[in-house]
């Protein structure tokens, strides 16, 4: 089998290898395709509760399932990381490299790639929540410290959140009622299901 040479950043000398089971031969195994799906929101708007909850969902249709969480990974892979534009960036760039990102000009174009280099689908949700629903929960405090000047540069108060202009599913409030988070769950593995992620053939 050969290697193909391949120029990452400022490495050198490295080669891709290709092994022998690929990503058409995992899916046939556990009977379902890979994809990767991205939840975008404010603090607050419910991101990580979802995530719980649909993975438990999956979990009871007999499906794989991982959470990358975003406060998970800073006490491990990320912990080194801040919260400066440049930090938030890096954040991404590690975490996207099973094929994530949530950037509106870079969503497209990375799902084209993905399709080509037969790897992960980005399928983003969007927990669109209003601000002042999310401030009221403000479960780790967050907002009070942002409102008090204690933390610089938190999203939705002094730097911008920037809402996806393209999802695949989008969440919100139903007549001032918010869904239950096992009412979400429930939505999302539908689409996966109907876009047959859930089943290889």
């Amino acid at each position: 089998m050969n290697s193909l040479m391949s120029s990452v950043g400022n490495s050198t000398n490295i080669f891709w290898h290709e092994c022998a089971v690929g990503n058409t031969d995992r899916q046939k195994l556990i009977n379902q395709k890979g994809c990767l799906v991205w939840i975008t929101g404010l603090s607050g708007s419910g991101k990580s509760t979802l995530a719980c909850s649909l993975g438990r969902e999956l979990h009871s249709k007999g499906k794989l399932s991982y959470i990358l969480d975003g406060d998970n990974l800073r006490h491990g892979l990320n912990k080194n990381l801040g919260f400066s534009a440049e930090d938030r960036a890096e954040n991404i760039r590690r975490v996207e490299r099973p094929r994530v990102t949530p950037r509106e000009d870079e969503n497209r174009k990375r799902n084209k790639t993905a399709q080509d280099a037969n790897i992960l689908v980005h399928q983003q949700v969007f927990m669109n929540m209003p601000l002042e629903v999310c401030e009221e929960r403000d479960a780790k405090g967050l907002y009070k410290l942002a409102r008090a000047g204690k933390i610089k540069g938190f999203t939705g108060i002094d730097d911008p959140y920037e809402p996806p202009l393209h999802s695949e599913i989008e969440l919100k409030m139903v007549n001032g009622i918010c869904p239950t988070p096992s009412e979400m769950a429930g939505q999302v593995a539908s689409y996966l299901d109907e876009k047959g992620f859930l089943h290889h053939e």
